[in-house]
This record gives C-alpha cells, structure tokens and sequence, in this order.
C-alpha cells in the first residue's frame, strides 16, 4: 500500500510539471504572438522588441505610424535604425551630421583658437550600442583652413583630419569640392574610428584668416559607415544623414564571468567574447552548420548544405546531417565523392573483392609511409613555434603587448603574423624582391588587398629596443597625408619585420638631384616645401603628443605618383611631454642638417626641426647638396648662403632654374631659410608660422606652366633599396647613429 501511494505521488508530480511546462510554453507563444515583428519594410526578432515583455534590457524599439512607411527608432530616441542584423550584431542608423553650435572660446578671427562643438549623441550611455570603431570614418567637408579633433566621452582626442581649399585659379573664391573622388585633405578629409563610444564631439583649431562663423556656415562633419557614401556627392549635395553602423553587446560581462551565459538560449547557439577599447561583453552566435536567432528557443536551425551546392560541393550522394552532411558515392561504387567522376562503378563482386582488398592494403602502407614525415613536420613546427616565441621576447613583444592592453585599437592594427607576410610575398619569393643593400631586402607584397612594401634587415640590432616599441605605439596613431604611414610590424624573427605604405616614386633627393640644368620646376618645389611644413607643425602642436623628428633631410621625404610629399623615416625621432618643451638626448642626426645648438646641448626642441628644414629650403633653392658642399672659403652651404643673402648676391648661388622660374618669392623664401637656420634656437619661427608663410607665398603667387622638360621618373629597385634602407656611417653624407629605431620606424603610422 505504501509503494502504490508513493508511485501515484510520483505520477502526480511527473503530471504536475509537465502541464507547468505546457503552460510556459503557452504563455510564451501568447506573449510572441502580441510582438510586432516588423516596422515598415525592417524586421524586428528578439533581444530587439517595441511592447513591453518583447525585448530585452536596453533593445527596446519606437515604431513611428505617422510616416509611410513607418519608421523605426531606437528606444524613446531621435535615432533612426535602417537595418537589423541579429548574425553580425550590428544595427545600421541614420546618423545626423555633428551641428556646430556656440564656441566654448572667443574667436578674434586674428588668432589662432579653438572651439568646442555640438556633440554627436543619442545612445545610451555605457551600451549597449556603440560606434563599430572599424566600421565607420570620421568625415568633416570644409573649405577652409581648419583642423578638426574628434574627442570621446573621457574627452579624450580619438582622431583628428584637417582640411583646405586653395583658391581657384583666377578666382578670389575657393574650390568648393576635392581634386578627386576622395578625402585627401583638400575640401574633405576623413580618419578612421578606433574607440567606439555611445557619444563624441568635435573641437575646432581654426587658422587666420578663418573663423568660427565661417566654418558653422560652410562645413559639415559626419560619422558615417565607410563606404556608403559618395565624396562628390556630399560636396553638392549636402545631406542632413548618413548611414552609420553600430556594434552591441547583450551583456555588459563576458563569456567567463558568465559561463552559462543565460542570454544565448538556442540549444545550438555558443557565447562569444566582444572586446572594443571601450566596451567589454558577450554576443550570442549560432554553431557551426546552424543559422538564425541564438536568443531564443530553437531559434537556431540546421542548414541543410545538400540544398545549397556552395556548401557541400558532393558529386556523390549527399546526406543532410544535424550541423554537417555527409557525402558518400552511390552503391556500387568507389572513390572520392567530392571530385568530379570520381566514384568508380564496380563491375563485379570479386572484382570488388580485390579492389577493396587492394585499397585496404594501400591505405595501411599509406598510413605507414605518411607517419614518420607527420613527426619530422610535428617535431619542426614545434621548433619553429619555440623560435617564435624566443625572437617575440627578444625583441621586446611582452613589452608592445603591455601596450595593446592599454591600446587594443593598436594591437589589431600593428601585430601581424609571419604566416600573413609569409602568403603576402609567396614565402618571400625571389621575384617579389623591389631593392636589396648590405642592410637588407625591400618586398612588395599585397596585404589585405593592399600593396605595402616590407622591410627584412640582414643586421640585428639590440639597441634601444624599449624605446623603438613605445614610438611605434605613438606613431602608429599618427593620421596625415604628407607623412608615410607605418601599418605594422612582425616580432616572430630574429629581426622584426617592418610593413608600410608602398610608395614607388622615390625619394625628394632622388628628383631635386638629377643630371642636367633641368630638375624639380619651382612651383612643385614651393609646393613640395609647403607640405613638409605642414607635417612638421602637425607633428609639433597637433598630434595627441608632441613629436619632433630629428631627421629632417631630402632623402627622407617621398613623392608618390602626384608628387605629393611623405615624410619618412622616423627612426631617429623622439616624442616630447605636452607640458615640456624639450628633451636633452643622445645627439642623433644628419651632418649638414643638424641645428648647432642641439649638437653642442644635447637639447633637443622643436626649434631643432626648424633649423633642418631651412636646411632643406636652402637645398632646395640651390640644387646643392648640404652634406657635400663646401665654398671656396671652406664654409657650409648654410653659412655661405646667409653670407651671399645680406650681400644681395644670391644670383651667385641660387639654382638658374629656379630664378628663371621663380620671382618676388624666391627672396622671401631665401629670408625664410635665413631665419630657420638662426644659431640661437629662440630667433627662429615655429613650424606652424614657416607654414602659414609659404602657404601665404603660394597664395600669392600666380599658377604658371608646369615645365614639360620635366617629368617624373619612377626609381629603380636600387633608389628604393637606399629610400628604404639608409646607409650606416659617413660615406658621402654623414649619417646620424643609428638604433634599432632606424630598422623599425620608416614611417608614421599604420590603418590595417
């Protein structure tokens, strides 16, 4: 009696649950069928939701009736959402463009000051949407001469691009558009988004004789998904919207902190880590041969791969299996099913008998024969990965990688792979070889669908390695058109491997010092001049801190195919606190180039940069080379030009072409010169004023004819071997000491 008691209770219990289950079963399906699934033309599933109980935390939704079609709005917001993309974790927006308003700062329109700006805003503080940091651009149009900061919620500077206009010709009005269909800096220029906030706003550094105003009533700043916009487009048509991306997360901890990670409901459906510089949490994705929604019941089905050819690729008999298929060849026959012809119609049974017999054997003294090379390849792969592991330490990578972890935007970027180069040059091919030294080997290989050229040094040097992986942490968040972009480095060998922009038309040395009366017209080398000077004051007073050279010389700076200046090889360089305004240093430099007062100092200022570009303006004023040239009297070219400027006798020194071509502006240049190579540091201008004057210069000097006697020649693999690959030494032109620096940083900075 008491054991039929206990088996009813048990019975009534078994009932009991199964009818609770049924009735959360049907509780849920009644609060599904009250859900709205779309708003106009979107489509709207779960953890995204408009009625209460449809959504879950923070993914509430705003369906506005009042349009047609309807529209969809995240939350209470003004934010528009234009596409809903549950597999990627994406949500796609209609942004607004950033709107200035009031100045936090008074604009003169005679000094040079900066504004703060209306921010770009309507997500939720802390997620769980934000800005896709690799998704999106930072685009500002503007025609004057301006330079735009975008700072985050910690008001920190993420980014920054500046933008100018030069006058049309003949016209006292300015272009109102890029030369190209691209944002190069001139009416429009864009920079990537590394930290995805949920807010950001813009701050202003406005150059006379610009203001404020002017830059409210002409310009337009956007965040914007890349690639879903036209430049020329924008210029004519200005647009209130564009499409932005975000990222979102449906927990704010990740997959370890919780491991049953109750968001990812599906039975096939696994937790994935997301990991931004800013936010931190987990998504949901379906498994392996499954699709559709890991947030609900059985949301994620099985794809059947027999019904989709892509998939499976089966010449034989496929068989949909949960999560995978199965292809096999059809009875009666043998061989590989997933070639064309490959299953073999068996002609009888004994036949049969011996082909099975015959592939059984084969495939043990297969097996037999594959298994001693299998452990020679295990045994070398183990000792090639112990290599790795040895160089990565010894050049410092636990150090980058400190860095990473306060810096993921730049990990993602900066550490490649030796296997990724590996593929981008063919194992190193012979043929992928674009110039060669006693120092090394220059590669041009495609990365990502990007030509790059690829630094292999045949020395090793250990000096300074500390330093050299801290600078390539600070370069690489360097964003401007006239300096050479760094885009990585690989510490898997002996001697890291350096990746940057392929820039194939040599060096400013190579075109300025060429056989012959005829060489770079004046204009380009005005031009040329401005550019430079352009970099150097970003370097000096705009980038997140300050950085100075040290190297200023003609063969450090590249011309692309437009010749368009890139100031390169940032080996010797040093960044400087903000609140400091100079560094005593081991003196490096080029002999004809180096500011006096920093050789018998140590002091290195920004007014050293200063005195190495008038070194520059005077080479390219008189076609001499500074490290070469001596007078008659035994005096540098310096000392000699400055000589013959304050006699009025530049005629005897100033290349013929340049004063065949050039006029009223060639004295002011010369004065120019004069004043940045000034022995006492304090004399000289800083780099944002000799900016500001040869942009005044061009300003006022009218378009002539390019010269067509000139043309621009492309170098050789050995130009690029010496662009890339400075000399060591004092042969013909006294180089600085060089560090490990000089192997590293032969550009600025890198966008992977």
């Amino acid at each position: 009696l008491s054991n039929r008691r206990v088996r009813v209770v048990f019975k009534v219990a078994v009932v009991a649950a199964v009818l609770l289950q049924l009735l959360r079963a049907a509780a849920a399906a009644q609060a599904t069928a009250n859900c709205s699934t779309s708003c106009g033309n979107i489509s709207i599933s779960y953890p995204f939701g408009i009625e209460p109980g449809c959504y879950h935390v923070g993914f509430n939704l705003s369906c506005d009736h009042s349009h047609n079609p309807p529209k969809l709005f995240l939350g209470d917001s003004t934010v528009e959402v234009l596409e809903i993309s549950i597999p990627s974790g994406t949500v796609r927006i209609n942004s607004s463009s950033i709107v200035p308003s009031s100045p936090s700062a008074s604009i003169d329109g005679k000094m040079n000051k900066s504004g703060r700006y209306h921010t770009w805003s309507g997500l939720r503080k802390g997620g769980p949407f934000f800005v896709s940091p690799d998704k999106n651009r930072f685009l500002v149009l503007s025609c004057n001469n301006v330079q735009v900061l975008l700072l985050g919620e910690d008001n920190s500077t993420v980014n920054a691009c500046a933008t100018y206009c030069p006058p049309a010709p003949g016209k006292n009005q300015s272009f109102q558009y890029p030369l190209r269909n691209e944002c190069s800096g001139i009416g429009c220029c864009s920079a990537s988004i590394p930290k995805g906030y949920s807010s950001y706003s813009i701050q202003v550094q406005v150059q006379p004789p610009n203001n404020i105003s002017e830059f409210d009533a002409e310009s337009s700043v956007y965040i914007a998904e890349e690639g879903s916009y036209n430049t020329t487009r924008l210029i004519f048509e200005t647009l209130d919207t564009l499409p932005a991306l975000l990222d979102w997360v449906i927990s704010n901890s990740t997959c370890k902190d919780s491991p049953t990670a109750s968001a990812c409901r599906s039975r096939n459906s696994y937790c994935q880590n997301y990991t931004s510089y800013v936010y931190n949490g987990y998504r949901c994705r379906c498994s392996a041969g499954y699709q559709g929604n890991p947030y609900i019941q059985d949301g994620c089905k099985d794809i059947d791969e027999c019904a989709r050819w892509e998939l499976h690729s089966c010449y034989g008999t496929c068989i949909n299996m949960p999560g995978t298929f199965h292809c096999q060849c059809p009875h009666g026959t043998y061989g590989n099913p997933f070639t064309e012809g490959g299953c073999i119609k068996i002609k009888n049974s004994s036949q049969g008998l011996t082909i099975s017999l015959l592939i059984s054997c084969g495939s043990i003294l297969l097996a037999l024969a594959f298994v001693g090379p299998f452990i020679l390849r295990k045994i070398k792969l183990r000792k090639a990965q112990k290599a790795k592991e040895r160089f990565f330490n010894q050049n410092h990578g636990l150090l980058l990688q400190q860095l990473i972890s306060r810096n993921a935007d730049i990990g993602e970027r900066m550490i490649i792979t030796l296997a990724d180069l590996e593929k981008a040059t063919n194992s190193f091919d012979k043929s992928r070889e674009v110039g060669g030294g006693g120092h090394g080997v220059v590669y041009k290989g495609i990365l990502d669908l990007h030509v790059v050229a690829i630094k292999k040094s045949k020395i090793v040097v250990q000096r300074e390695i500390d330093q050299f992986i801290n600078e390539v942490a600070i370069l690489s968040q360097i964003n401007h058109r006239n300096v050479v972009k760094l885009l990585g480095c690989c510490l898997e060998t002996e001697v890291p491997l350096l990746v940057y922009e392929f820039i194939s038309n040599g060096t400013l040395s190579h075109h300025l010092h060429v056989e012959g009366p005829i060489s770079l017209p004046w204009d380009d080398r005005l031009r040329i001049a401005g550019e430079i000077a352009r970099a150097l004051a970003y370097l000096h007073s705009a980038s997140t801190m300050p950085i100075f050279h040290r190297d200023i010389k003609s063969s450090n700076i590249l011309l692309d195919d437009s010749l368009t200046a890139k100031v390169s090889d940032f080996g010797a360089s040093r960044y400087v606190p903000i609140n400091e305004t100079g560094v005593t240093t081991a003196v490096q430099g080029t002999f004809g180039y180096l500011d006096p007062m920093y050789y018998y100092t140590g002091r290195l200022t920004d007014k050293s940069d200063v005195f190495s570009f008038g070194v520059l303006l005077v080479e390219l004023l008189t076609r001499k080379k500074p490290s070469l040239y001596n007078s008659d009297s035994g005096d540098s070219l310096v000392s000699h030009f400055v000589s013959l400027l304050t006699e009025g006798d530049l005629i005897d020194i100033v290349d013929p072409q340049v004063m065949e071509e050039g006029d009223g502006e060639v004295q002011e240049v010369a004065a120019l010169a004069a004043r940045c190579t000034k022995l006492d540091g304090e004399g000289r201008p800083t780099m944002r004023e000799v900016e500001m004057a040869l942009e005044n210069l061009r300003l006022k000097k009218k378009p002539s004819p390019r010269n067509t006697l000139f043309s621009s020649e492309r170098c050789d693999g050995d130009e690029i071997a010496t662009r890339y690959l400075p000399a060591r030494g004092v042969a013909n032109e006294a180089s600085r000491q060089y560090s490990m620096e000089e192997e590293i940083l032969l550009s600025a900075r890198y966008a992977r």
